[in-house]
């Protein structure tokens, strides 16, 4: 697990561009991804028992096989696409899924996202696992989507954060980067964030910089969060990399960048940044704006899986599940 997380960084962290390794081979990223994406799945079957789906064994009578859409109920941006074939070949079934679009493609309100076809039951028991993945991964898309529009023609990059939901990071990150928003720290060997408890507990700004400095060995990059004018301003002489200004008013944030010129680290804002709010931060010339929302609020996208049975019986008026 730590050489996939290592790998996925290297090929997604933008905190250090000039010391970030060359990214991996495309087909190793995407192994990694689909490793994630199988145990994932495993763990959400087991967690909703699906090898005894009683209502469905007992309601639906053995034999009968169907055809379903998951259809989109809003406007957004998909994510989460190859799920469901995931949830059926887990499942053993001869469900066949068709993806009728790709993750990061934007879909509209009535939209076919994929078709299934093969026994009703199977489908049915899958049908809400699938749906879940779904659901959350293009609502995560859809969140990202809406920030990085916000920033439009802005020389600014909207980063994600670790607030992910437990186990499922590299999923969330993976519905992030389909909405066009960067990841940031995959984890916490991914880069060196001194926060504000860090802080404290060495004893201040500098005090925690020097010890990370003597202690990296590795070459990683180093950032350092801070509150104020005054912190903002040690930490602009201390060599890190990046400075993360935490819930700072506008002008502040403003005076900060000038502050730091040309040459000095790049400058990442942060702390409760919203969609009304995004663009002015951006206007103040920092060089990231990271954003939990987008992966810890994103509200769930709103889709249907349409089933109609194809045999035994046919009276051609789709069920509703979801």
């Amino acid at each position: 697990m730590r050489e996939a997380y290592n790998v996925y960084m290297n090929a997604l962290c933008i905190s250090c561009p000039e010391r970030r390794t060359p990214s991996p081979h495309p087909a190793y990223q995407a192994a990694v991804a689909v490793g994630a994406m199988a145990d994932a799945v495993r763990r959400a079957l087991t967690e909703d028992r699906a090898e005894d789906d009683i209502t469905t064994r007992w309601a639906v009578p053995d034999g009968t096989r169907a055809h379903a859409r998951v259809v989109a109920r809003q406007d957004g941006v998909i994510a989460g696409t190859a799920i469901p074939a995931e949830v059926y070949r887990q499942l053993g079934s001869d469900v066949v899924v068709t993806e009728h679009v790709q993750d990061g493609d934007r879909v509209h309100t009535g939209q076919d996202l994929l078709t299934l076809a093969g026994p009703a039951q199977e489908i049915i028991t899958g049908e809400r696992t699938a749906l879940n993945f779904l659901q959350r991964m293009s609502g995560i898309a859809t969140a990202a989507a809406a920030f990085a529009e916000a920033v439009t023609g802005l020389p600014v990059r909207i980063l994600d954060t670790r607030k992910t939901a437990p186990g499922l990071r590299a999923l969330d990150k993976g519905a992030v980067a389909a909405g066009g928003v960067r990841n940031h720290r995959l984890d916490l060997a991914a880069m060196v964030l001194l926060k504000e408890n860090h802080i404290a507990a060495a004893g201040g700004v500098s005090a925690a910089i020097a010890a990370v400095h003597a202690c990296n060995t590795r070459g990683v990059a180093v950032e350092v969060e801070v509150e104020s004018t005054a912190q903002a301003i040690e930490a602009l002489h201390s060599g890190v990399e990046w400075i993360m200004l935490d819930n700072m008013p506008i002008e502040d944030m403003r005076h900060i960048v000038t502050l730091r010129g040309s040459e000095g680290p790049r400058l990442e804002a942060s702390g409760s940044i919203t969609l009304d709010t995004v663009r002015d931060v951006a206007e103040t010339g920092v060089d990231a704006i990271s954003v939990g929302a987008i992966t810890h609020s994103a509200p769930a996208f709103d889709l249907s899986l349409l089933l109609t049975p194809t045999a035994p019986a046919d009276d051609g008026h789709p069920a509703r599940f979801g």
